[in-house]
């Protein structure tokens, strides 16, 4: 079954090929969506497919990438909508 969860990352997150990252993994896991920088220095994550590739997903942006520094991750679970196309990152 197909979930959407919309996610917010705080910490050291920009500036560390955060979204650059994040991309990769969401193609590898086939996974649809966007990934931006906010003003406030976090980065938000908006994301759909099986909800398993969702949890590995977000297990990734716990960890974030090498330099990262990740402080908090707040997850929304919510209804697939099949809006996406593809992942790809938004400005």
């Amino acid at each position: 079954m197909l979930k959407r969860v919309h996610v917010f990352v705080s910490g050291r997150v920009q500036g560390v090929g955060f979204r650059w990252t994040t991309l990769d993994v969401a193609r590898q896991l086939k996974i649809t969506g966007w990934v931006r920088n906010l003003p406030d220095g976090r980065v938000e994550v908006m994301a759909e497919a099986e909800e398993e590739k969702l949890k590995q997903f977000i297990e990734f942006l716990r960890r974030g990438p090498r330099y990262a520094k990740v402080k908090g991750v707040e997850v929304k679970w919510l209804d697939s909508t099949g809006e996406f196309k593809e992942f790809k990152m938004k400005y």
